[in-house]
């Protein structure tokens, strides 16, 4: 692809433009993509329209810009986070129906956790987690508990890199190595807990994680455990029974 006066690819601007892009400004303006994107406005008024015609943004009646439904098709076109999701739903229904609240499928980039599906209902508690949202692992149940399980080298780094802004994280992963889950609580809302399971792919390689969101309260944690692993057991055995061993590398 063509590249900028400064060197930088046609495909690296359109990165850009679309990162601007999430579920917390789903609308935007093209002046305020460009100031996110670092970008002139007069390239990002070209690129918004060449992305219009392939239907990966769309403009509305007010001239914001979203994400088209063309670049949600692509991305769910033999993904890898599909073949993830196909197999966990089943469960996942399973502990919804048992715990009643927010049940989610998390895997790990970089050091955030993408959730490729949620399931919600109403008169649950309180959840900062969207569909293709992200969080921090630090703060995250599933973050903690694909971390905690990841191989020992991205597990070192991680805890290197954060030893200082927060000490005892490498006691707390060992402690979810230990016991198997995760809990975090009042990380997202001071009211709630997270719990998370690891899930194994083929191979043994931990793949991702399933957490649920809870009032804040020992019992129910208590209560949410056991659904929670055998669901995450049985999400382990669809993957290893199918040929997933591309999962492993490309996930995380």
């Amino acid at each position: 692809m063509a590249n900028s006066s400064s060197g930088e690819s046609m495909i690296s601007r359109v990165v850009r433009v679309l990162d601007t892009l999430d579920a917390g400004r789903a609308n935007m303006s093209i002046t305020r993509i460009a100031a996110e994107a670092e970008l002139p406005l007069a390239t990002v008024h070209r690129l918004v329209r060449e992305l219009m015609t392939f239907g990966w943004v769309e403009r509305g009646t007010d001239g914001t810009v979203r994400l088209g439904l063309a670049l949600w098709e692509l991305a769910n076109r033999g993904s890898v986070a599909q073949e993830l999701r196909t197999a966990a739903r089943p469960f996942m229904e399973d502990v919804h129906s048992v715990v009643k609240q927010h049940t989610q499928l998390g895997v790990l980039r970089g050091e955030e956790v993408v959730f490729v599906e949620c399931y919600s209902r109403r008169g649950s508690v309180t959840n900062a987690v969207t569909l293709a949202g992200r969080l921090p692992v630090h703060s995250s149940s599933a973050g903690l508990a694909i971390m905690a399980f990841s191989e020992p080298l991205r597990r070192e780094d991680y805890i290197r890199a954060h030893a200082e802004r927060m000490p005892g994280i490498g006691n707390r992963l060992a402690q979810i190595r230990r016991e198997g889950y995760a809990v975090i609580e009042g990380a997202q809302h001071v009211d709630t807990s997270g719990i998370a399971v690891p899930i194994a792919g083929r191979g043994g390689a931990v793949v991702a994680a399933l957490s649920v969101v809870v009032p804040r309260d020992p019992a129910e944690v208590t209560l949410a455990l056991p659904p929670l692993r055998v669901a995450a057991q049985g999400i382990t055995r669809a993957l290893r029974s199918r040929d997933y061993q591309s999962m492993e590398r490309h996930v995380g």
